[in-house]
């Protein structure tokens, strides 16, 4: 039983040292990704040419795709790279919601429906 307390408390506190990893790491590329879009659109200034660059680069997205798909690959893998910290978010949210579910469940949960009141019938 010890062993098996130690083991919930080593997966909550490893779960939480990794979501709070990669939401700092998450949040510090998003803040660079945001700068430099930021200074990309600070020359228009109408929400309609806004639009209209969001489309070409989309219209230039699907040709590198149709028409160069290296290009496009190479794209895809430098987003997929620049966003890895959202790895450590998941298995840390993971880790943490399995560590305190796991709590809840044996203690309060237990007590909660030891009288079986809430079975269903099948």
């Amino acid at each position: 039983m010890a062993r098996q307390t130690s083991s919930k408390g080593f997966h909550a506190v490893a779960g939480a040292l990794l979501l709070s990893l990669g939401l700092v790491l998450l949040f510090a590329n998003l803040d660079e990704a945001a700068a430099h879009v930021g200074n990309s659109f600070a020359s228009t200034g109408t929400s309609f040419a806004t639009v209209v660059e969001l489309a070409l680069a989309g219209m230039r997205a699907v040709q590198a795709y149709l028409f160069d798909h290296p290009t496009f690959q190479a794209g895809l893998h430098a987003i997929l790279v620049s966003l890895w910290p959202l790895l450590l978010v998941i298995l840390g949210a993971t880790l943490l919601r399995n560590a305190v579910s796991k709590r809840y469940t044996n203690s309060r949960l237990a007590r909660a429906f030891a009288s079986r009141e809430y079975e269903s019938e099948w």
